[in-house]
């Protein structure tokens, strides 16, 4: 499965209401990417901007300024900056800002036979789709996958792990679930075949069925055990080794859009993003940190440079 960029409104995605009735300056909303059974998009609105109605997805999104208002299972809820907000497929909400100023968010419309088949390889069983029953919470797992989705840019292997996260946050919410089985049972041989393509073929885009045909697990199985084993997902598996690559290179003397190319990221923009969120500075800060450890070094003080943690 691999998200694509969209301009469009987006399957399944009602278009606000009352279009007379609002800022066109400052009301938005644009689905940043989609994928068979899953749309991202971001929104900025004032005023009442959805009437009641319903999806046939999950709904997860986060608030990142203002005040998301609804009403939704008989009672009206609000969600403040920074939190999460779960709606179980075909149940009836409306949306609304909470202040003058208006609220803006960002989120996932998410199939739930996708949800099904993450929730089966995080319990072991199939089972009823779970119910998040705090339909606004401070979810740390949640807010880590939204984050993720709108940095990983549509790769293959980052939806896989973004699907299962998605599950596991949602199941967390359902206190019916609470103590539920999980799977027995390591894979450390499997594991060590996904890793090993990973490390052979870093700089290319990898699909999940060419892990599950390595590895003999299903995507969300082998996500999970790569978890379990490796201690992070397989695409940022992918991600760590690419960033390493193109950091010898810059040590090399490479300009970054070069290192970046040769990497396998899409442009220096994409490369520059991911570099930041491992390492804490931009390649270019990198670049300033190495040349000064070389001149220490030549006065007789570091010896080397400073490495980035990670």
């Amino acid at each position: 499965m691999r998200l694509k960029n969209s301009r469009s409104a987006g399957r399944g995605l009602e278009r606000p209401c009352s279009d007379r009735d609002r800022d066109e300056q400052s009301d938005m909303l644009r689905v940043v990417a989609a994928a068979e059974g899953i749309e991202l998009v971001e929104a900025r609105f004032r005023g009442y901007p959805y009437s009641r109605h319903r999806h046939d997805t999950y709904t997860i999104c986060q608030t990142i300024s203002g005040v998301q208002g609804f009403n939704y299972r008989g009672a009206h809820e609000h969600s403040l900056r920074g939190q999460i907000v779960v709606l179980h497929p075909d149940e009836e909400h409306d949306g609304h800002a909470g202040n003058d100023d208006g609220f803006a968010y960002r989120g996932a419309y998410v199939a739930p036979a996708l949800i099904a088949e993450a929730m089966e390889a995080l319990t072991g069983r199939v089972g009823p789709l779970p119910f998040a029953n705090e339909a606004v919470s401070n979810r740390p797992r949640l807010m880590h996958a939204l984050n993720y989705a709108f940095l990983a840019e549509a790769a293959p292997l980052a939806i896989d792990s973004l699907l299962l996260c998605f599950a596991a946050g949602v199941l967390e919410l359902d206190r019916s679930r609470i103590g539920s089985p999980r799977p027995a049972g390591l894979h450390p041989a499997a594991v060590a075949r996904a890793r090993e393509l990973l490390d052979a073929e870093f700089a290319r885009s990898i699909h999940s069925s060419e892990l599950e045909a390595v590895s003999g697990l299903s995507r969300f199985t082998l996500a999970r055990q790569f978890r379990a084993h490796v201690g992070t997902s397989p695409h940022r598996y992918q991600i760590m080794r690419r960033l390493a690559f193109a950091r010898q290179r810059l040590r090399q003397g490479d300009r970054p859009a070069d290192a970046a190319a040769e990497a396998g990221f899409a442009d220096q923009a994409h490369f520059s993003r991911w570099f930041k969120a491992a390492y804490g500075l931009t390649p270019m800060g990198f670049l300033r940190l190495e040349r000064a450890g070389r001149v220490l070094g030549s006065e007789g003080g570091l010896t080397d440079a400073p490495q980035p943690v990670g």
